[in-house]
């Protein structure tokens, strides 16, 4: 069983509406990148860890906390090992899409920041719509 918080005791309670479960989507994934990228910081300037070692961390970081909050204060459910590894694996294949956007979009536009923050954009906006919708329609109905 994985590690989880215990926010408040309403549990399981799969009826929150379509608006609170984007709303608490999109909190959770502002706070859950705040927890990616100052570990991050952290790490590669004020420890000296290669970027690459330093960014993995800080995922998994963001990542594991987006998990705990959004299964439980985003779309209430009980906690399943099923779901756990559910996530994880979905979140596996959102970086690897994420990178691959990034990565193309970076191939075929000029090397500026204006474009590198574009292309982040675009590559965190489709990510983040990916996970929504995944979580919310298969995810998170998981027994």
């Amino acid at each position: 069983m994985p590690i989880e918080l215990p926010l408040d005791d309403q549990e399981a309670s799969t009826n929150v509406d379509l608006k609170t479960q984007i709303i608490r989507f999109i909190v959770t994934g502002v706070g859950s990148g705040v927890l990616d990228f100052g570990l991050t910081l952290i790490l590669q300037y004020g420890v000296g860890a290669p970027e690459w070692l330093a960014k993995t961390c800080g995922w998994i970081l963001g990542t594991t906390a987006a998990y705990l909050v959004n299964r439980r204060w985003t779309f209430r459910a009980t906690p399943s090992a099923r779901r756990f590894i559910a996530v994880a694996l979905l979140y596996l294949c959102t970086f690897g899409i994420q990178v691959g956007i990034y990565s193309g979009l970076a191939q075929v536009w000029p090397e500026r920041p204006i474009y590198s923050l574009f292309a982040y954009v675009i590559a965190q906006g489709t990510a983040t719509v990916i996970n929504f919708v995944v979580q919310r329609m298969v995810i998170f109905k998981i027994e």
